[in-house]
């Protein structure tokens, strides 16, 4: 009988422990049901927090966009999108430690990833950290993107660019442009936008290379004609301006710049001396005419700066003779070139005469010396005497 009970109560230990096996197992699956709905509950509710905090950044209200995003970062904490969209906005609104927090927690898994490094080298730009934002900038560069990747390397190395010309960084500036100018597409804008970047980095020559790199893809571009003509101006190659600003003129009447810059061109090629393609009458006339207006300079000058020249006369014409101010050792640069002036004014006669090889050059050395001092101590000049000053600062390019 004792064996009896012994059977009966083993079997039952048996089913009461199947049983009990059996109401774990259920219980399990459905606690593992609740968490499982939980967190596809949280995660639709991060999915509505994340899109809430788009639509309120785009309607220009970040504060409340971050709250968005923090709060859809609890919901899921392992989204790196939600991570990444709070630290951009914390970055936006000036937060710019907390925002440097959660961009570098995701940098530091994935170090290649472009979107995070552009992110991070906007932090370091808005703090103006020139060393931090290259860094970061090149890793952008080079680095990993999921989609369009060479469209957004070159954006990013052209909001590069536009941060070193914020901080005057113009070397860094040109080389990152010119590196950049190598692997443009076919597409006339991005030229046009590079083409503008280096006039900023007042690099002229590589600027008109860029212009003219546009108007072969988009023959008579308005914006292109009126830069290349800037470019070539701001060179010293007053001919190339000339033949591109009309054409911005043309395409563009109301262009006044380029209309300005146009008449300044005409007025350089019309009193150059040394361009081709004049006659030796027409060569020796507009050195005396530049010769006469560099002596009217050189007196107006010094009349302002209070420097005395008394009246003169050399052969039957005017002249000017310089007296050394009370007091002083040494005449004043100006009263040196003008006595210098009034000595070459005694070889003008000798102008027309072949045998005259050098005078030519000499005249319009002296002029050229005169317009440089006179600006440096009068001021930038207007009309012919800025036309000779440009001249002067390249006058081997004028013609071309």
């Amino acid at each position: 009988m004792f064996q009896k009970v012994a059977q009966l109560i083993q079997r039952s230990a048996v089913f009461v422990l199947l049983l009990l096996t059996l109401a774990a197992v259920a219980a399990f699956a459905a606690v593992n049901h609740l968490v499982t709905r939980y967190n596809l509950n949280q995660q639709a509710r991060g999915r509505r927090l994340y899109a809430q905090g788009h639509a309120d950044m785009d309607a220009g209200n970040p504060n409340l966009a971050i709250e968005e995003f923090r709060a859809a970062l609890t919901c899921d904490r392992t989204n790196p999108q939600y991570q990444l969209s709070l630290g951009r906005a914390l970055r936006d609104t000036g937060r710019l430690d907390e925002a440097e927090s959660y961009l570098q927690s995701l940098w530091e898994r994935t170090p290649e990833d472009g979107t995070i490094n552009l992110a991070l080298a906007r932090v370091a730009a808005r703090r103006g950290n020139l060393d931090e934002a290259t860094r970061y900038y090149h890793n952008a560069m080079y680095g990993v993107w999921t989609d369009d990747a060479d469209a957004n390397r070159r954006k990013a190395r052209f909001e590069f660019i536009e941060f070193l010309l914020q901080k005057n960084a113009l070397l860094q500036a040109r080389s990152e442009l010119v590196a950049l100018a190598a692997f443009l597409p076919p597409d006339p804008a991005p030229h046009l936008r590079a083409a503008q970047l280096l006039m900023q980095a007042q690099d002229y020559l590589d600027a008109l290379a860029e212009y003219e790199k546009v108007l072969r893809l988009d023959r008579g571009n308005p914006s292109a004609l009126a830069g290349a003509g800037e470019a070539a101006f701001q060179s010293g190659h007053y001919r190339t301006a000339h033949g591109y600003l009309q054409g911005a003129i043309n395409a563009n009447p109301q262009d006044v710049a380029s209309r300005a810059l146009h008449d300044s061109a005409n007025l350089i090629l019309e009193t150059d001396p040394f361009i081709h393609r004049i006659s030796d009458a027409e060569r020796n006339r507009r050195i005396s005419s530049d010769f006469d207006n560099a002596g009217q300079r050189l007196a107006a000058c010094a009349q302002q700066k209070d420097v005395a020249l008394t009246a003169a006369t050399t052969g039957g014409a005017p002249g000017l003779a310089a007296v050394a101010r009370p007091g002083s050792a040494a005449p004043s640069p100006l009263a040196q070139l003008n006595a210098r002036w009034l000595e070459m004014k005694r070889q003008m006669p000798h102008l027309r005469s072949p045998g005259e090889t050098d005078l030519p050059d000499a005249i319009m050395d002296l002029v050229f010396q005169i317009e440089q001092q006179t600006s440096a101590e009068c001021g930038e000049p207007q009309g012919v005497d800025e036309a000779l000053l440009l001249i002067s600062r390249n006058r081997e390019a004028a013609d071309q």
